[in-house]
């Protein structure tokens, strides 16, 4: 048991440690510019990257998975803390930062709806997203962090953004296309030392020392209205239900949010992890990975943190250093609180260059290349969906594009299923006509099933066989027990041959005479209704 656990937190400590370092440089921008999204506090964000991801990567779903404040998630923050901030300045002892402090109570709902999702073993449900929304979520997502790049190759001039142009730009793309030159050259050199590190290493000092004035990370964060990287620990803050008053008649905004947080943060956490396992061959837990989500959330709130959820691009990043134990995760979210505390002036001298360049790589490796070889090969309807969902993560966000994936794929399902139940007839020597019934019988497919029988024409006896059917949820039952009461309102005889043992109690409690048509005699019990194995698993 020791053993697995070391293993689980550490098998290859110097890989761990040194790609939690890199991991948390590259957390540091990633950090400030979605609190900035938000309109917080640079050390807002800077906190929320560092509890989600020590807690993540101590309990989470896996190891070597990284969390920390995303910008999914500090989208969807905005109006809250806009109408916090509107409320504050309105009252007759003004709270400028209102809105703050009623995200942070945001966040404690966000936790318990999160972690309950865990307790109620709702992760398994990431099961149901096809292989075509997994292909399009991770195109989306590396076509809006290539976007979220292109922001960095602006400067501001006289308080207004605009791009580079001229020699800043060519300097730019230069220390760009170096950084990622080490990171596709280094590998083939040696495996020893992560290749995204150094690439920062090499380009900070060639900047450093050779004099070249670029954007840092200290120019970043004072262009977007923050003071700079320095700061304390992150404390207790119970001040946060002082000015529960204030949020008489908006909770329906505050609990909104709350879900909109816990939804995109679960539903981003358990892609990543699924999207980990494709790299890693190695399972999680979704269930975990949900607790520890929002336990990280919930201390958030306390602590003064922005919250978040696992974030694709860090995870890509640390398991292609060779980070694969906890190690790695709890590396990234010390030494981002160590650059707070410690090292700030030096962090704030990295190019942001540097940052671009990795960035810019892990988009690459998040592309599925082999969707445009394969675009053409599988069916219309699946190809249909993955652009869908990497044209509406682009457009809108990752929650709404699963979400309509998910729906699209579950209606062409349907559809599909609808489409192929049959019924083939035959008369037997008596006289009996009967309806062998092939495919499977479910909401979808009643219609048809209805369609396929002649009720006032057909003769005196009756025989339904559902052996090559499956009946799958209330509908259906519904439409054997509609089809036979026509026939019995006809005054016909009716019987049902091969239903499984739940069709029949189910039939029977809708109508106690069904017993003498249900033929008991024959059994399948080579499957069962769904809804009602459901109804006792609950």
């Amino acid at each position: 048991m020791l053993q697995r656990l070391f293993h689980n937190f550490t098998h290859n400590p110097k890989n761990d440690i040194l790609s939690g370092l890199t991991v948390a440089l590259a957390l540091v921008p990633e950090a400030v510019a979605f609190a900035f999204v938000a309109g917080l506090d640079p050390l807002v964000g800077l906190y929320g990257a560092f509890i989600m991801g020590l807690l993540t990567a101590l309990l989470g779903g896996r190891p070597g998975m990284i969390s920390g404040a995303t910008g999914a998630t500090a989208v969807v923050m905005i109006p809250l803390i806009l109408k916090g901030n509107e409320i504050g300045l309105g009252l007759d002892n003004p709270v400028a930062d209102l809105g703050v402090q009623w995200l942070f109570v945001t966040l404690l709902i966000v936790g318990v709806i999160q972690a309950s999702a865990g307790f109620l073993r709702l992760g398994k449900f990431i099961r149901l997203i096809p292989y075509p929304v997994m292909l399009g979520f991770v195109n989306g997502l590396a076509i809006v962090i290539g976007k979220a790049q292109l922001g960095m190759f602006k400067e501001t001039v006289d308080g207004q953004s605009q791009y580079l142009s001229g020699n800043d730009l060519w300097i730019m793309i230069g220390l760009v296309a170096l950084t990622m030159g080490i990171m596709v050259g280094l590998p083939k050199l040696t495996k020893a030392i992560p290749a995204a590190l150094t690439a920062i290493v090499v380009v900070a000092l060639i900047t450093i020392f050779g004099g070249i004035d670029v954007a840092t990370v200290g120019s970043f964060i004072r262009d977007g209205g923050g003071d700079g990287l320095k700061g304390s620990m992150p404390t207790l803050n119970l001040h946060i239900f002082d000015n529960l008053g204030t949020i008489s008649g908006h909770w329906g905004l505050v609990f909104l949010v709350a879900c909109q947080i816990a939804a995109i943060g679960l539903i981003e956490s358990l892609m990543t992890l699924n999207l980990v396992y494709e790299l890693t061959e190695t399972r999680g837990s979704g269930n975990r990975e949900s607790v520890a989500q929002g336990l990280a959330n919930f201390v958030n709130g306390f602590f003064g943190g922005m919250g978040g959820c696992a974030m694709i691009g860090q995870s890509i990043i640390n398991v292609n250093s060779g980070g694969r134990g906890r190690l790695s995760g709890v590396t990234a979210a010390v030494m981002l609180l160590v650059f707070i505390l410690f090292a700030s002036e030096y962090i704030e001298q990295i190019p942001i260059a540097a940052l671009v360049g990795v960035m810019f790589m892990v988009v690459i490796g998040t592309f599925a290349w082999s969707s445009f070889r394969i675009l053409h090969k599988i069916p219309l309807s699946d190809a249909i969906v993955l652009v869908a969902v990497s044209a509406i993560t682009v457009w809108k966000d990752l929650a709404v594009a699963v979400l309509a994936g998910v729906i699209i794929s579950a209606l062409v399902f349907a559809w599909k299923n609808a489409t192929m139940i049959r019924a083939r007839k035959r008369t037997k020597n008596d006289g009996t006509k009967v309806y062998e019934i092939w495919g499977p019988l479910f909401f979808g497919s009643v219609t048809a099933f209805n369609s396929k029988f002649d009720v006032k024409n057909d003769p005196n006896k009756i025989e339904i066989d559902f052996i090559e059917s499956r009946v799958s949820d209330h509908s259906g039952i519904e439409a054997i027990r509609g089809i036979a009461n026509k026939y019995l309102e006809q005054g016909k005889e009716v019987k049902l041959t091969h239903l499984s043992p739940e069709c029949k109690t189910i039939l029977l409690k809708a109508n106690e005479k069904f017993e003498s048509i249900i033929e008991t005699s024959i059994d399948d019990p080579r499957y069962h209704v769904v809804t009602d194995l459901m109804d006792a698993e609950a």
